[in-house]
């Protein structure tokens, strides 16, 4: 992360902030070619695609699901909520996100990635208290492994016009990366101390093995 953006330390993630009406997308259109059908894998008791929209649900009346291809009649009876197919396949999270954004009403919007089955509504609203007049992207930054800070733009907040305008340029030209999009935006990222497992995600089937070995000592069944 570029030393030239500075950094906000959050307030401690227990206070209430003011509330803020925010739309929610759950980017779930990756390839998944390390860990094929991990959306539909358990997680706890559910898959994990639907784990991550109970997870979030109630935070925001508006949600929507990005996925690379169609649902399958039994999951898409378990993800009610809408859902849109990227029309350019195989072009990653800033497919998806495009995809969604481009369908929502909200301003400002949370996106979270369709892996991630620790983030939830509770942290969007602590975490959206940060925003401010002005902001473009808001970036949650945290210490990661090595204890270097990790930025997660895939569980961030945006202002939808603004990435709808930056993005599809990066995306044509063949640079698809969220961040490649962050770094272009009024990006503020604000340091979080939080749960170390907030920000688990699931690419591979050692990934997949160590979300079993949490959710058994969180008590959860898998």
């Amino acid at each position: 992360m570029s030393r030239r953006i500075a950094l906000h330390r959050a307030k401690s993630l227990s206070e209430t902030p003011t509330p803020r009406s925010f739309g929610i997308a759950i980017v779930a259109g990756g390839r998944a070619t390390r860990l094929p059908g991990k959306l539909t894998a358990s997680a706890g008791s559910t898959p994990m695609i639907v784990r991550v929209l109970d997870n979030v649900r109630g935070a925001a009346s508006e949600i929507v699901v990005a996925t690379s291809a169609e649902l399958a009649s039994t999951m898409r009876a378990l993800v009610d909520v809408p859902v849109v197919v990227d029309s350019e396949r195989d072009r990653g999270p800033l497919g998806g996100m495009l995809a969604a954004f481009a369908t929502m009403r909200s301003p400002v919007i949370f996106t979270v990635a369709g892996d991630a089955p620790f983030v939830d509504a509770a942290f969007a609203r602590r975490f959206v208290a940060h925003w401010t007049d002005g902001d473009e992207a808001l970036v949650p930054v945290h210490a990661g492994v090595g204890g270097e800070q990790q930025s997660e733009p895939l569980a961030a907040f945006y202002d939808r016009d603004a990435f709808v305008r930056v993005a599809p340029e990066i995306l044509r030209a063949g640079r698809g990366a969220v961040r490649r999009v962050v770094e272009a935006l009024r990006t503020r990222y604000v340091e979080v101390d939080d749960d170390p497992l907030r920000f688990t995600n699931v690419n591979t089937p050692d990934d997949y093995a160590a979300l079993l070995e949490q959710l058994r000592a969180r008590g959860e069944f898998a």
